[in-house]
């Protein structure tokens, strides 16, 4: 297996994919009680993993020549795959309409990465070198490090959006979280 600096940007994406497909089955499989775990760490993966692609990923396909309607597609569906997890991250895991609404969120999801996966990480493969790749994977590290950590619909989908909507947001998801979990701790003792 490569070592971090070495794994390109394609391995990193596939990587997280299957990661946020195992997730989404386990959302799908927890028991009542047992899907707020789960679903809290599939959003949390989802809105760093999408904020990347925003910000390093789908310029860098429209670079290389990435049919500028296959990005725009793939950013659409992640704008909305974005309202939906907020919507179903509102609604909570107790509600009787989660399961049904999450069901239909993670058939789309699953339908988007491999979309992404057929039409642009292939180009991306074709068109970069090994070490622009390695580069690209540090940079989407870089931009997971200050994406939010949940979905922020209304902050904008383009890179531009992330560079400065994202910091101060993943600020205060952070904290957020930090809170939260706490909050859990301290409920347990």
């Amino acid at each position: 297996m490569a070592t971090e600096q070495e794994q390109d940007v394609v391995e990193l994406l596939m990587a997280q994919h299957n990661r946020i497909k195992q997730l989404l089955q386990q959302v799908q499989d927890a028991a009542p009680g047992a899907k707020r775990e789960p679903f809290e760490d599939l959003v949390r993966l989802l809105a760093v993993h999408e904020a990347a692609e925003e910000e390093v990923v789908h310029p860098t396909s429209r670079r290389v020549f990435v049919d500028s309607e296959i990005v725009d597609a793939r950013l659409d569906e992640e704008e909305q795959a974005k309202q939906e997890l907020a919507a179903l991250y509102d609604l909570g895991v107790e509600h009787r309409e989660f399961d049904e609404r999450f069901r239909l969120f993670a058939h789309k999801v699953i339908e988007h990465a491999e979309m992404e996966e057929k039409e642009e990480f292939g180009q991306v493969l074709q068109q970069t070198s090994q070490s622009e790749r390695a580069a690209l994977a540090t940079a989407v590290r870089v931009a997971e490090n200050t994406a939010p950590t949940r979905p922020h619909p209304n902050a904008g989908q383009s890179a531009i959006a992330n560079v400065v909507m994202g910091p101060p947001l993943a600020v205060f998801d952070r904290v957020r979280d930090a809170v939260r979990d706490w909050r859990r701790k301290q409920g347990d003792n």
